[in-house]
């Protein structure tokens, strides 16, 4: 089993990363490939990415089962604990792009999940603000690194037309984690014990998961598809072959700060933060205050985790259904502004109507639209996958984007003041106001990235090449393809083979 260090060339026999020398694919090479690597690369990213997603929703049980009141929480201290995690992440963010950069991504996945498990589980230790605050910031440090290290892992490991399936499989776990989290809430919080509150025996449980899973996935994960210990070496050359026409290389621990200047300055960069902060505010806010809301229309703690059950089976299905759609039809901004349409009803449903038994289903609809948030943060993700190349650059961009994500997840619940109980109103119009707003950015990065391959076909004319070349990336079949610099560690401004996808 490889130990993630191994360097690309030495790994591939000694051929040039960028030569001309090509490894023969078939079709059924391409799928034998892509089927190993589903089942050991993505079957690993499906699950961690499921234990991040239930030990954060946890929160937002927690609440209905007495954490505020055991911890003496007044006034906004839990909207303040929902966003100390990200507020963790935001701060790290830097150091999280380096570390997926240089660390061997076997080394470092376990290392993160060992980390929060530790936090979870110590969190029915704390008694107070201040210790939960503390608790809450750790596991917020240790998650920071997750979100960038599976998309650029995703990018490594497959071509672009698989891609957001592939993201919608881990990412969609929201959706599980969800369904999953109120159900053990609803098992958990019934326990009787004279030592643990409900929310302590829920932390513990889900804490004890995640330290277990550390060692399996250091024993199990490949940094590289060049390392990848479950491919024969010809595999292996095979596997990086198919990936040349990504043009976006195959990984590389060397980093380039040049990289990072050039995403600074991209303007598609600033369109795709800008996103990934309204997306995720909205986002939150579910997660944290989702359970709140529901009990807000009536319900109590055991009927609220339930009803959450249908919300989170409404989220995994809105992923898997928009990437099937982003795939289909290899556009990424169609599906996005697609899904935003019922959130944005949702939002308006929760707004308008008034608290009251008879408007009770028309409110629960509302809510349960609000799921489609989430498949909003797949699509933007395998955007940027799509469009981002160069090793540093991608790590830059995912870093950038999860610092934005972390700053939607601290602001969207200090929108909900605990005096607006229970209709929450003023928080509901500024969720409102940021997705309407994430409608014209949409289409403003649309403009942008067909301006982008515009100015590309003039590089290449001006290069001696011809204007149009075809992308065979975004086929559903394995088509030979890529030029020489669909391996190198370069850019997709440096590469003027690149084409855009919008």
């Amino acid at each position: 089993m490889d130990t993630g260090d191994g360097e690309l060339g030495d790994e591939l026999g000694g051929v040039d990363s960028g030569g001309n020398e090509r490894v023969v694919v078939t079709e059924e090479d391409n799928k034998r490939i892509r089927r190993k690597t589903d089942k050991v690369i993505l079957s690993i990213l499906v699950w961690v990415y499921f234990l991040q997603i239930l030990d954060k929703t946890i929160l937002g049980y927690s609440a209905i089962f007495g954490l505020p009141e055991d911890t003496n929480l007044t006034g906004n201290q839990y909207s303040i604990i929902g966003s100390i995690a990200p507020v963790a992440q935001l701060a790290w963010q830097p150091f999280s792009s380096v570390l997926i950069v240089k660390v061997p991504h076997r080394i470092l996945m376990p290392a993160l999940v060992l980390g929060w498990g530790i936090a979870q589980t110590t969190t029915p230790l704390c008694h107070s603000f201040a210790g939960l605050a503390a608790n809450r910031f750790f596991l917020g440090l240790f998650e920071a690194g997750c979100l960038p290290l599976f998309s650029v892992m995703t990018g490594q490991w497959y071509r672009r037309s698989e891609q957001p399936i592939r993201v919608a499989a881990w990412y969609g776990t929201n959706g599980l984690a969800t369904i999953v989290a109120a159900l053990l809430s609803y098992s958990l919080g019934s326990i009787q014990s004279p030592l643990l509150a409900p929310w302590q025996i829920i932390f513990l449980f889900t804490g004890l998961l995640t330290i277990a899973t550390a060692p399996l996935i250091y024993a199990n994960l490949s940094s590289s598809v060049a390392t990848a210990h479950f491919l024969t070496p010809h595999e292996r050359r095979q596997a990086v072959e198919r990936l040349r026409a990504n043009q976006t290389g195959v990984g590389t621990t060397t980093l380039q700060w040049a990289q990072v200047a050039e995403t600074l300055a991209d303007a598609k960069t600033y369109l795709w933060i800008a996103m990934a902060l309204a997306n995720n505010l909205g986002a939150q806010v579910t997660n944290t205050f989702g359970p709140l809301i529901l009990s807000g229309l009536g319900f109590d703690k055991y009927a609220t985790a339930l009803l959450n059950t249908p919300f989170g089976a409404l989220q995994y299905a809105a992923i898997l259904v928009v990437a099937w759609a982003a795939a289909r039809a290899r556009s990424k901004a169609v599906p996005l502004l697609a899904l935003l349409a019922p959130v944005l009803a949702g939002l308006v449903l929760l707004y308008r109507l008034p608290r009251g038994a008879v408007h009770t289903p028309g409110l629960l609809a509302g809510y349960y639209l609000l799921a489609f948030i989430f498949g909003g943060n797949t699509l933007i993700v395998s955007w940027i996958l799509a469009n981002t190349a160069g090793q540093t650059k991608k790590a830059a961009m995912l870093g950038l984007y999860n610092a934005a994500a972390s700053a939607g997840n601290i602001v969207g619940p200090l929108l909900f003041d605990a005096r607006d109980a229970p209709e929450y109103l003023p928080g509901l119009r500024a969720t409102l106001a940021v997705f309407c707003a994430m409608v014209v950015v949409v289409v403003c990065q649309v403009a942008n990235l067909r301006w982008l391959n515009w100015a590309q076909a003039r590089r290449r004319v001006r290069n001696g090449k011809a204007a149009e070349i075809r992308d065979v990336s975004m086929e559903d079949e394995w088509v030979p393809g890529g030029g020489q610099g669909g391996l190198e560690d370069v850019t997709d401004r440096e590469n003027d083979e690149f084409v855009y996808v919008y």
